[in-house]
């Protein structure tokens, strides 16, 4: 893997601000990976326009040839099916909005990750960035994890955190948490495509990279702080 590029699958529901750094990356070659395709459950996703932009695979499985909305275990089926046809070696998940059944995770041809913006195990599922604010939380920021059968509960891979501002609001919370995000998934997918950690879903070495000196308490391993 290190001799290679990593092989990445993509999958998205939304604007795809982190596909767009991933190939961004991909371009300067900052990062040694190809992205192999993504798959949207959207078919008005502008995530599938980066894409289109990228030259790069795109699998649209939002409705059936009746026009009715897939199923979660329709969308599986093919999705499963096209991911097996491309064989990443990691399977991103960059603002996909579906929650996926253990069955598809485990039959899955690589490890998947996914980027969710909450300090985990804090905040699991929607609306972190407004929960967060009514839980007058003093700090907030991103994890990025080992997808696991149990939502938001896999293993932390890193940690991306900021302070909350008393000026904020869920929507200036969502923004800053979003630049960090564009640091902490391409770090992460760094370490992965280098080998710097196993991705085997079974062992995760954490890093100490800009722990900050001002948080010695907090438990978390922190990637980038604002």
């Amino acid at each position: 893997m290190n001799k290679q590029k990593l092989k990445i699958a993509v999958l998205v529901s939304g604007n795809g601000s982190n596909l767009q750094v991933l190939i961004d990356a991909q371009k300067t070659a900052e990062l040694p990976i190809e992205i192999v395709g993504i798959i949207s459950n959207k078919e008005d996703a502008y995530a599938i326009k980066r894409a289109n932009k990228a030259a790069i695979n795109i699998a649209v499985l939002s409705h059936t040839s009746s026009g009715k909305r897939m199923k979660i275990s329709t969308f599986e089926q093919h999705a499963l099916n096209q991911l097996k046809k491309w064989q990443p070696d990691l399977i991103v998940l960059a603002g996909f909005m579906r929650v996926l059944s253990a069955g598809f995770i485990n039959a899955c041809p690589a490890p998947m990750i996914n980027l969710h913006p909450s300090l985990l195990p804090k905040f699991k599922g929607l609306n972190t960035h407004a929960r967060a604010i009514d839980n007058h939380e003093v700090y907030h920021g991103c994890s990025v994890h080992v997808v696991t059968a149990e939502l938001d509960a896999g293993t932390v891979i890193a940690q991306a955190i900021l302070k909350i501002k008393t000026s904020d609001t869920a929507a200036t919370l969502q923004n800053r948490v979003h630049e960090l995000e564009y640091k902490l998934l391409p770090w992460v997918v760094h370490l992965i495509a280098k080998g710097m950690f196993a991705n085997d879903n079974q062992k995760v070495d954490f890093s100490q990279l800009a722990t900050p000196e001002c948080l010695p308490a907090l438990p978390w391993k922190l990637a980038f702080f604002e």
